[in-house]
């Protein structure tokens, strides 16, 4: 299964490691999942997660993070944006998720914010789920 990581479960997943996100970090990590991304969606998760007050939270050191982004790197199969639809969301930041799950034809855009993605997801026949439910699905 193919699936497009929110920000927002990239940094969860660094945050807590018993939680829904950093069990499909480790879904990827044993092949059950593959993460999409694009180049811009990366360098979001990249920004983010070495932002003081993230690095705060993960105890973590930048080299640390940059560690675990390339493990999380070379487990992803990158997506070439070939058309853009913006704008769809109302939050801009989200376009680049959007972007990257439409592009790259995933199964899932799995997100903390489903609300925020149910108007474009409905548009592209694209099925946003939380973290938890995408773990419901690759145990099937």
């Amino acid at each position: 299964m193919r699936a497009v990581f929110d920000t927002s479960v990239i940094v969860a997943a660094f945050r807590s490691r018993t939680g829904a996100s950093n069990l499909l970090l480790r879904a990827v990590a044993d092949g059950n999942l593959r993460p999409l991304v694009t180049t811009a969606l990366f360098l979001e998760y990249e920004d983010v997660l070495l932002r003081p007050e993230q690095r705060i939270a993960t105890g973590m050191t930048p080299a640390q993070v940059e560690s675990a982004l390339a493990a999380l790197a070379s487990a992803s199969e990158p997506v070439e944006v070939h058309f853009r639809w913006r704008p769809q969301l109302t939050d801009p930041s989200d376009e680049l998720v959007l972007e990257a799950a439409v592009n790259g034809s995933a199964h899932f855009l799995v997100t903390h914010n489903v609300r925020d993605f149910q108007p474009a997801a409905k548009k592209f026949a694209l099925r946003v789920i939380t973290p938890q439910q995408c773990l419901k699905e690759i145990r099937r």
